[in-house]
């Protein structure tokens, strides 16, 4: 048995003369991520929807791709029945036996007519599918304002009738605005970052600094797990590990204990950015929040991007922890976020950082600690996870 899912295109729809460009990233992104489900599985793009035919064995899977699948604001799987109104009537009657026996109790009808050569309109087709649903499930009532669910009616080259429909990702498709590269935490910030950005059209590469053995291997795992749920969305992550333990150590040894942090973080974005002009990513991600902590007030901020030449996007920046941690709970990543094991980051935190950095007095700093040729030896000897 083959079933049929319909997919509705999120802002893609909004181009204009590069609407092709954006389609046709989509469709290979689809093309892409159902490659590794099975065989047999036909996709399709016609009259702004996409569709996927498969084999029923496959829906589990075929679902979970979509629940990931950023540049589509919704999909649904659908029946497909013959282009009369008698057939689709009796298609909406099955659908509302569906919802009955799933326990909902309000509906509504909503029809769309791309093909006008239908002999009914939108509003008739409303109307009569309404009637028979009710007539033939007396326990289901229509509510147009408020409904429990909506049985969807689209005629086009064919008749297609589904509810149950899922939100999708939104956004636009990955692989339509360049290469960013994030760095990742293993905090709950630094990921969903990475999904907000990606679900921009940016390709996302990754890069983690680690202080082993001041932190655990545990922590490291943690990260490439964070990697492994973000990079569901991105159509993949490419993670370079980067041991940073010297340059910390060289920090904390030489710096003023106030500054250690923010030399920090300097460090981290030259690490970072020498790391992405050499695979061509065009910015640096991170995911900080305007005054979460004391390094990300915007006098710090402007320290530790100083000596970038690289943009540095920060898409979480006027998100308050509530909105970060409501994102990373619909993301996936909040479970393995929070779990205890310290990032290189919290090692060695001064008790009264600087809260309000000068850019002078920064650089001066991070000069007289002559950081480069050990930045140098981390970069050449990253690990890298796909």
């Amino acid at each position: 048995m083959i079933n049929t899912w319909l997919l509705k295109p999120a802002e893609l729809i909004l181009k204009g003369d590069n609407r092709k460009s954006f389609e046709g990233t989509l469709k290979n992104n689809i093309h892409i991520l159902l490659s590794s489900v099975g065989s047999g599985i036909k996709t399709k793009y016609t009259s702004g929807r996409y569709y996927i035919h498969a084999p029923c064995e496959y829906a589990e899977k075929i679902e979970n791709v979509l629940s990931h699948l950023i540049g589509i604001s919704g999909w649904a799987k659908t029946e497909t029945c013959e282009k009369n109104e008698e057939a689709v009537i009796k298609a909406c009657v099955e659908e509302g036996k569906k919802l009955f026996k799933n326990g909902i109790k309000t509906f509504k009808i909503d029809a769309r007519r791309t093909d006008k050569s239908f002999p009914l309109t939108s509003y008739e087709l409303c109307c009569k599918a309404g009637e028979a649903v009710t007539n033939a499930v007396s326990s289901l009532k229509v509510d147009i304002h408020n409904p429990q669910d909506v049985i969807r009616i689209e005629i086009r080259e064919k008749a297609l009738v589904y509810s149950g429909g899922k939100k999708g990702c939104g956004g636009l498709p990955v692989g339509t605005a360049g290469r960013g590269m994030l760095l990742l935490s293993g905090g709950i910030d630094s990921p969903v970052a990475g999904f907000l950005m990606a679900s921009r059209g940016m390709n996302i590469d990754a890069i983690h600094f680690h202080a082993y053995p001041y932190t655990s291997l545990e922590a490291k795992q943690k990260v490439i797990s964070l990697a492994k749920i973000t990079g569901a969305y991105c159509m993949g992550i490419r993670l370079y590990i980067l041991n940073f333990t010297k340059v910390q150590m060289k920090i904390k040894e030489r710096a003023p204990f106030p500054w250690t942090t923010i030399l920090l973080r300097m460090a981290m974005m030259e690490a970072a950015q020498k790391a992405a002009q050499k695979i061509k990513c065009k910015c640096l991600i991170t995911g900080e929040s305007l005054s979460q902590v004391a390094s990300q007030t915007i006098e710090n901020l402007t320290c530790t991007q100083s000596r970038l030449s690289l943009p540095v996007l920060r898409p979480l920046i006027g998100f308050s922890k509530e909105d970060i941690i409501k994102k990373a709970k619909q993301t996936g990543t909040f479970d393995t976020s929070i779990q205890p094991y310290h990032d290189c980051c919290t090692l060695f935190s001064p008790p009264h950082p600087v809260l309000h950095g000068k850019i002078q007095e920064a650089n001066f700093y991070y000069e007289k600690l002559e950081l480069e040729s050990l930045i140098d030896e981390a970069l050449k000897n990253y690990e890298m996870v796909k």
